[in-house]
């Protein structure tokens, strides 16, 4: 059985003295769960003093965003290979990173195989936005599944990857997709991943984000194929955390 997994995202949220207190106040909450992997991404600027918060702990943590080189002329940037001193975890491909920064599925594919090569697993997010949905789930399922095989090219180990389905639509809007939407997408991608992968598929979390709370997560994670989230602002309140990763554990406890 895979485990479930929670991973917060903190977007453009606290500086490093909130992160702190956040990471202290999380580790209070949800630290040594042993029926869920909690993983927390903070700002690139808050790593070192998130992981130095979380270490000795059951959190993980993981890193927002990376470059796809190890290093070079990039203002701005940080390569795996930085992050991989703090984080264990790599988001790539979320949905604003693909709408607000232009990035290209193949751009996307060269960060999956950077975090793979520096030790990382990546996050592989996937979600189509509300023109899409509009145009029937037949349309959805296709866009995806394209997003997401488009970002394994390179991929060696598929057993490091999870995938996050988040649905451009649902996400900071308070609409959840429902559990069998959800449920839906899950068993497309992960029917896309044993065409190319084979049985190994079949361990790969798939996790659902976009406005995920302690009030709907069982829901989710009672599906088949879904097997945690990817929350976004609830993550930014450690008691609304500890509540989704223990909602979350009991369903497969």
């Amino acid at each position: 059985m895979r485990a479930i997994t929670i991973v917060g995202n903190w977007k453009m949220n606290t500086t490093p003295t909130e992160a702190e207190q956040l990471a202290s106040d999380i580790r209070l909450n949800v630290a040594d769960s042993a029926d869920a992997m909690v993983v927390v991404c903070p700002p690139s600027i808050g790593l070192e003093t998130v992981s130095r918060v979380l270490s000795g702990s059951e959190v993980a943590v993981g890193v927002q965003n990376i470059h796809s080189d190890p290093q070079g002329a990039y203002t701005g940037e940080i390569s795996a290979e930085m992050a991989r001193e703090f984080a264990s975890y790599a988001i790539v491909g979320h949905s604003e990173r693909r709408d607000l920064f232009d990035e290209s599925d193949e751009f996307i594919s060269q960060k999956v195989a950077a975090a793979e090569r520096a030790g990382l697993r990546p996050i592989l997010c996937v979600g189509e936005p509300s023109e899409v949905r509009s145009a029937g789930a037949g349309h959805a399922e296709s866009y995806v599944t394209t997003q997401l095989l488009n970002g394994l090219p390179d991929v060696t180990d598929i057993s490091s990857v999870l995938v996050a389905y988040e649905p451009v639509w649902a996400i900071g809007t308070g609409q959840a997709a429902t559990p069998e939407v959800a449920q839906h997408i899950a068993s497309a991608l992960r029917g896309a991943l044993r065409g190319r992968f084979g049985a190994a598929a079949d361990q790969v979390p798939c996790l659902y984000g976009g406005s995920v709370n302690s009030g709907n997560i069982a829901e989710f994670v009672q599906q088949a194929d879904i097997d945690g989230a990817l929350v976004g602002g609830a993550s930014l309140d450690a008691g609304s955390f500890a509540d989704i990763v223990t909602a979350a554990a009991q369903v497969k406890s």
